[in-house]
């Protein structure tokens, strides 16, 4: 099943979250930045920049109840490897995509584990709602624990 886009939620941080896929309230409180965040005993937020280093948060995971992941050139990759680095090792928190987000980028990002999305530019809900929709099966395992279709054929 497909996820559904949500109209807006009102901007929790610095950023306005334009999409959401979660059923539990936004975090309403800014992000510090990796280096702050281990250094403190406190922060419940996040936010990685490129160049940082995800495994640092893997020994905080209890306490962190939003992550956010800057994008800060659409041709910058390096989010997506953070979200699934966090992802497998167990965060269930909110992991929100921000910066130069772009719509074709947001099946994917789903895909890594990002369930919150706030682009630099507005995305047309109907455009990210096709996004979604457009592939019904994947060739593998990610954190979204969608079935590989390869799979389904031992069924």
């Amino acid at each position: 099943m497909a996820d559904r886009v949500q109209d807006s939620v009102g901007g929790t941080s610095p950023d306005d979250v334009q999409l959401r896929f979660r059923d539990d309230e936004p975090v309403d409180h800014a992000a510090v930045t990796v280096d702050s965040f281990v250094d403190q005993s406190n922060a419940t937020a996040v936010r990685i920049e490129p160049g940082d280093d995800a495994r640092e948060l893997l020994p905080h995971l209890e306490r962190l109840a939003l992550v956010e992941v800057n994008f800060p050139a659409f041709g910058d990759g390096r989010g997506y490897s953070s979200a699934r680095v966090l992802r497998e090792a167990g965060y269930e928190g909110e992991l929100r995509a921000v910066g130069d987000v772009l719509v074709d980028q947001i099946a994917y990002m789903r895909r890594c584990g990002f369930d919150a999305f706030a682009p630099d530019s507005p995305l047309d809900k109907d455009d990210a709602q096709a996004a979604l929709e457009r592939w019904p099966h994947v060739y593998q395992s990610a954190a979204d624990a969608r079935q590989p279709i390869w799979s389904k054929r031992h069924e």
